[in-house]
């Protein structure tokens, strides 16, 4: 016969055996716990009994544990990622080969041709990319430099500096004079100042774009730019002036172009500032679409009887909706989200335009009412945010003009972001829903559709200059390639895709690097393509790691880092340029914010400087083209169908005018005939 403290224990063990599911974390509030927590409470150990806490002590208790559970589950991670990381092969880590200490901190940079632009406190300089050497300082600003927008134009540059007041300046670089044009958005009342959000070029440098917000309002500011005006007139400045008599500015140049000096001594780059040249001509302006509201229209007959042109209808961009049509819709979508609409609302922020200027082309020739020059830019491509139109404006305009699209291209869903090909011959749009769509802009037609994988949307697009994998090697056509693209898009996740298509076949896409799930801190934050190395892009992490990723092979080639490595407290947001004219790329010490060491305050006023031609890891990867027969072979010539094919696509477009008369013709008869049956039912 058991005693009574066995049978105690047994009662005890019973009830843990038939106790399900696991003890619920209470709440801190003492209103919010369970008033039977007392009888559902069961002791893991029997010997405890006597030993029970009291409320509000289990609770705390129960708090700690899951606490020190959860910390003991990071402890065991981190420690299977030391025992793992002796094992990996790690890339082959590279230095930098020159370092730049700089006076002020760089707070961004821009490459164009051999001159580098670092915008910093008070304005710009100018530096030589090969010496390092100071040949130029544009100081003239109270105010840092918070963006920097270089045009290269050969001989030529546009230069478009922006301070942290939003003023954006347009400067016009010939040879070695510096011009000074315009202030955009500079105004004497401060209170009535337009910040410039961003700043875009046309290809050929004949055109200028740039967003303006402030005070609840934002628009798109369009300018023509005089370039050929503009080369005469520097000339000719250039050729007057006498360069003894011109006052330089204050450079650095010493023997060892790491340690500033300073020397007055004679500059490579005047600054014209008394000579004026032609100012641009603003030629648009263009406000975010407004939103859709109802019709005064009564009837369809009403529609067709006053509205003048039938352009526009089902684009997306005219609708005839009446206005208790749209009170019903708001009706059943407060109804269905009502619990989600009771909370307070943060101010929705204003919309932002994306531009691209797009050459004349099969779908661009259309819009514009003259022949555009080769070359020249004819129409402007825009979206806003939260918006699912692509709207198209000719360029070919004055500001007198009513501003309309001329064009519309309606996307699914909302387009998040947007890239235009360097070469101007590819566009690329991705929606919201993770969907993006490949244009060719020449041939007038898609390249195909093609999704991300689910729970990944579209961060950013680089496209690459297409490559091909030959004899074991990355390889470049000897010649341009037609219906052929490649590009590389990072996800919202971190996840890294290339993206190709060719011609008919329709676009892949593979995934490169992974979502990383234990360690979010090894998430890529940016992505470059290397010009100077066929399939080649470079990726920064958020924990500081940079590395050279071979997109054909999806391997790592090797890592760069920076001389005096140092740990981040916030996620790295690199400052860096990669030149498309050389081999190499430019990198800024980390921001002053993360770091507060004296050390560390010079460390961020270098710039480091890598050039891919001196690493031995990257001999067998540098620029190489492929033979003419190798090309021939991989690219041949087009089959007569699809000659055939390309006539008649042709035809088809040079009947579009044919038809724009025959449809105002039926336009016209349809009015009469709406206009006829709304008098017959009047006499009724």
């Amino acid at each position: 016969m058991s005693s009574p403290r066995e049978t105690q224990s047994q009662k005890t063990k019973l009830s843990i055996s038939t106790h399900k599911g696991l003890l619920e974390v209470l709440s801190s509030a003492e209103k919010d716990w369970p008033k039977d927590a007392e009888e559902d409470h069961v002791l893991k150990d029997p010997d405890q009994e006597l030993d029970t806490l009291p409320q509000p002590y289990r609770m705390i208790n129960k708090l700690v544990n899951l606490l020190f559970e959860r910390s003991w589950k990071i402890i065991e991670e981190r420690d299977a990622l030391k025992a793992v990381e002796p094992s990996q092969v790690l890339p082959t880590l590279y230095s930098p080969l020159l370092e730049s200490k700089l006076n002020k901190m760089p707070t961004c940079m821009a490459i164009s041709r051999d001159y580098v632009f670092v915008g910093g406190a008070g304005g710009f300089s100018i530096y030589n990319l090969y010496t390092a050497r100071r040949a130029f300082a544009w100081e003239k600003l109270k105010v840092a430099v918070t963006s920097l927008c270089v045009l290269d134009l050969g001989n030529e540059m546009l230069i478009a500096p922006v301070d942290e007041m939003g003023v954006v300046r347009l400067l016009y670089f010939l040879k070695d004079g510096l011009f000074f044009i315009k202030a955009i958005n500079d105004v004497e009342d401060v209170s009535k100042q337009m910040a410039c959000v961003k700043v875009a070029f046309s290809s050929g440098g004949n055109f200028a774009a740039f967003l303006l917000q402030g005070a609840g309002d934002t628009w798109l500011d369009v300018y023509k730019l005089p370039r050929e005006s503009w080369l005469k007139e520097a000339e000719h400045t250039q050729q007057a002036a006498n360069p003894r008599t011109v006052v330089r500015q204050l450079l650095v140049d010493t023997v060892d172009p790491l340690t500033p000096d300073d020397l007055e001594m004679e500059a490579d780059i005047y600054f014209r500032g008394d000579s004026k040249l032609t100012l641009p001509v603003h030629i648009m302006k263009i406000k975010p679409p407004k939103p859709i509201t109802g019709t005064t229209f009564k009837s369809p007959l009403e529609v067709f009887a006053k509205v003048e042109d039938c352009c526009g209808l089902g684009s997306g961009q005219n609708h005839f909706i009446k206005d208790s049509q749209w009170e019903r819709r708001a009706n059943v979508f407060n109804a269905t989200y009502k619990k989600h609409l009771e909370g307070e609302w943060e101010e929705e922020p204003l919309s932002v335009a994306t531009v691209h200027f797009l050459l004349p082309s099969c779908l661009t020739a259309v819009l514009a009412d003259a022949q555009s020059p080769a070359g020249v830019a004819c129409t402007l491509g825009v979206h806003w945010t939260r918006s699912h139109n692509f709207f198209l404006y000719p360029l070919n305009r004055t500001l007198k003009d009513k501003v309309e699209p001329e064009g519309v291209w309606p996307c699914a869903a909302p387009i998040a972001t947007s890239q235009l090909s360097p070469c101007c011959t590819y566009l690329v749009l991705a929606c919201e829903d993770g969907v993006l769509t490949l244009w060719d802009l020449a041939k007038g037609s898609p390249l195909g559709v093609v999704a991300l994988p689910e729970g990944c949307f579209c961060q950013s697009i680089h496209f690459m200059r297409y490559f091909l994998v030959h004899k074991g090697r990355n390889t470049y056509p000897d010649r341009p390639v037609t219906s052929r693209m490649k590009c590389v898009v990072l996800g919202t996740d971190a996840s890294l895709h290339l993206v190709a298509a060719q011609g008919a076949q329709g676009p892949t896409i593979h995934r490169l690097v992974h979502r990383p799930e234990r360690h979010p801190d090894d998430a890529i934050c940016a992505v470059a393509p290397v010009p100077a190395l066929p399939g080649m892009v470079l990726t920064f992490s958020k924990n500081g790691s940079l590395q050279l990723l071979d997109v054909a092979r999806s391997q790592v080639v090797c890592a760069f880092g920076l001389p005096r490595p140092c740990p981040l407290a916030t996620p790295w947001k690199p400052v860096f340029v990669v030149s498309s004219h050389h081999p190499c790329f430019l990198l800024r010490g980390h921001h002053p914010d993360e770091i507060k060491t004296v050390e560390a305050s010079n460390f961020q006023n270098s710039l480091f400087y890598f050039n891919f031609e001196a690493y031995p890891l990257l001999e067998n990867t540098r620029y190489c083209t492929m033979s003419q027969a190798e090309t021939d072979a991989a690219f041949p010539p087009v089959l007569s169908l699809e000659k055939r094919c390309e006539s008649f696509l042709q035809q088809r477009f040079e009947q579009l005018e044919k038809n724009k008369a025959e449809e105002q013709v039926h336009w016209s008869r349809l009015r009469k005939f709406s206009i006829f049956l709304q008098r017959e039912n009047f006499k009724k």
